[in-house]
């Protein structure tokens, strides 16, 4: 088997969910090639080639690639899939937007958002909004994967020497889409989705200046910060907040969520996380249910009380 990843970077270092992908990748056998392709990225690159497990790298230089739009980036990986067993991609919305238009071009089936791999064939990933496992067996190879990053651990040892390739790719002339621009969120806080740590609020807060309460006790803890869907539409907070199935998928060591009463939605995007701690004043609510501690009561009196315990165990 042979096994082509199509890297995700900011043209300078390689993001975290690639690291997963390779993990996911050598859970299948065989050798596995890592696309490098962007603007300036021989760094990424370079970073590549020594990690474990990586047999070679595929370096793609050209300034129609410097942005992540999925029609130049697509043609590169057509162009080089030929002989190539399985094509994964982290499942972020990077792996989201560029592998299935891949996959129909080269007429082959994708799974979205793997969580294990069985065989070189088989495949599970979720369905029903994370209440149900399906496995998937393929008929034929090859096969395109978006995996899921929160499901495998990230592969980062830098033991490996790959050979580094530099390959070209004949666009066409034309295309139909351009890149405009990113707004992109900047925080001091960690990044939600691989954050050690998450504490997530949802609409019991009552409003957009009570927040202060999460944003209290994620400092103290070094926590990024979530919200749930209706805290998000409740303008409580910016949409990049929100976990969920509509939102992004977390599985911290330290998952908090406060005044959160666990719907079915917003369950499919923190559930695999290793502690959950829920403050509801709700003793039925389903978030209980899957909570490795929990604490019912009024959290504009527990959070503040909690905020403070955990300042004063850090002096």
């Amino acid at each position: 088997m042979s096994i082509l990843i199509i890297a995700e970077h900011n043209n300078r270092t390689l993001s975290p969910g690639t690291f997963a992908t390779l993990t996911a990748a050598k859970k299948l056998g065989g050798d596995v090639t890592l696309l490098v392709a962007g603007a300036g990225c021989a760094s990424a690159a370079e970073e590549a080639a020594t990690l474990q497990g990586v047999t070679k790298v595929f370096l793609c230089e050209d300034a129609r690639l410097k942005d992540p739009v999925a029609e130049p980036l697509s043609d590169v990986v057509v162009a080089k899939a030929v002989g190539f067993t399985h094509i994964l991609a982290p499942g972020t919305t990077f792996g989201k937007n560029v592998l299935p238009r891949i996959a129909a071009r080269l007429g082959i089936t994708q799974i979205s958002d793997v969580v294990s791999i069985e065989s070189k064939d088989t495949f599970v990933h979720p369905i029903y909004a994370g209440n149900a496992l399906e496995t998937v067996q393929v008929r034929a190879l090859p096969v395109a994967l978006t995996v899921r990053p929160t499901a495998f651990d990230k592969q980062t040892e830098r033991e490996g020497n790959a050979p580094l390739e530099r390959v070209t790719c004949d666009f066409p002339s034309a295309s139909l889409s351009e890149f405009v621009g990113l707004a992109e969120s900047k925080s001091e806080r960690p990044e939600l989705t691989s954050a050690r740590i998450v504490v997530s609020g949802g609409r019991a807060l009552q409003s957009k200046e009570n927040f202060h309460l999460i944003e209290a006790l994620a400092d103290t803890l070094g926590a990024a910060i979530g919200a749930s869907r209706a805290a998000v539409d409740a303008g409580y907070v910016p949409n990049d907040y929100q976990v969920g199935q509509t939102g992004k998928v977390v599985a911290p060591e330290l998952y908090m969520a406060i005044g959160i009463s666990g719907a079915i939605q917003h369950l499919a995007g923190m559930k695999d996380s290793k502690v959950i701690v829920a403050i509801n004043k709700d003793p039925d609510a389903p978030i209980f249910q899957i909570a490795d501690y929990g604490l019912v009561g009024d959290l504009f009196t527990l959070v503040p009380e909690l905020t403070e315990n955990l300042k004063q165990l850090k002096k």
